[in-house]
């Protein structure tokens, strides 16, 4: 993309003439915008460190309370409709144990360090987006700008699908899970946190498909015929993502899960051009 830009000699319509750089000056511009990126995480780094005592025991712990905004919903619901699954509040709280000596220390700089990548991360872009943008055409940059901004929306819905929904789901189920009453379960700080972050962060990319796949469309890669031909294989597929993400035994919560995911199916094949246009 920067090469192009060096050698053409017309610049986009309604913009100035640029002056041609050389590779040295471009790594100067790409150093600038990493410094830039790693003072954004730094100082945002320090600042949830600072409250994370607070962000932890309010927004990280909080599926742990039965108080929790999904719990309260399904209780709602469970008294409208009498049918829906036990998962509302009841008794249900976890206890969380720390077995390692320096843990509640080294979590505290890792949680700090996750939430200032995800708070971060629209800014960071948006600095890579400075480097890259005098190396597009106008068309080119209208396109990549959707882009950013649709994977962004996507991303932090996501993560917000993992929160408010996934997470708690698995976590109301791992909880009570026995093999045997003889074995009571007693859940550490490390393995709390490993699966928080990986079910939240791991929707937020599953929810950049529709990004990739208007990607792949236009690089001429993915028809909507691909849809259309592998959807039945897709249901299975998806169904067993689910089932593999919620083990819960009821198939509400395994709807439940299914559903968002497979309307991000549908949604990519909409992104995607038909075969019939694309011949055309």
């Amino acid at each position: 993309m920067i090469s192009r830009r060096l050698v053409s000699s017309t610049p986009a319509e309604g913009s100035e003439p640029l002056a041609e750089m050389s590779f040295w000056d471009h790594l100067d511009v790409l150093r600038s915008v990493i410094i830039k990126a790693l003072v954004v995480l730094v100082v945002a780094g320090i600042a949830l460190f600072v409250y994370m005592p607070w962000i932890f025991d309010n927004v990280i712990l909080a599926p742990c309370r039965p108080d929790f905004i999904l719990y309260r919903l399904m209780d709602h619901l469970e008294g409208l409709s009498g049918v829906m699954p036990d998962i509302g509040t009841g008794d249900f709280q976890v206890h969380l144990i720390n077995i390692q000596l320096a843990s509640q220390f080294f979590i505290h700089m890792s949680a700090s360090c996750w939430m200032a990548l995800l708070l971060s991360f629209p800014i960071i872009l948006y600095l890579l987006w400075t480097f890259i943008s005098p190396g597009l055409y106008e068309n080119e940059r209208r396109g990549a700008v959707r882009a950013f901004l649709f994977g962004n929306v996507m991303f932090f819905l996501g993560v917000a699908t993992g929160y408010f929904l996934v997470f708690p789901i698995t976590l109301r189920f791992l909880a009570g899970y026995q093999l045997s009453a003889l074995v009571p379960n007693q859940i550490s700080l490390d393995s709390y946190m490993d699966t928080f972050i990986t079910i939240v962060f791991m929707m937020g990319v599953l929810f950049e498909l529709p990004l990739l796949a208007w990607l792949l469309g236009r690089m001429g890669i993915l028809t909507r015929g691909f849809f259309n031909r592998f959807r039945r294989h897709a249901v299975l597929g998806l169904l067993i993502l689910a089932a593999v993400i919620t083990p819960t035994g009821d198939p509400f919560t395994l709807v439940v899960v299914f559903v968002p995911i497979y309307l991000l199916w549908e949604f990519s094949a909409l992104l995607v051009a038909p075969e019939s246009v694309e011949s055309e």
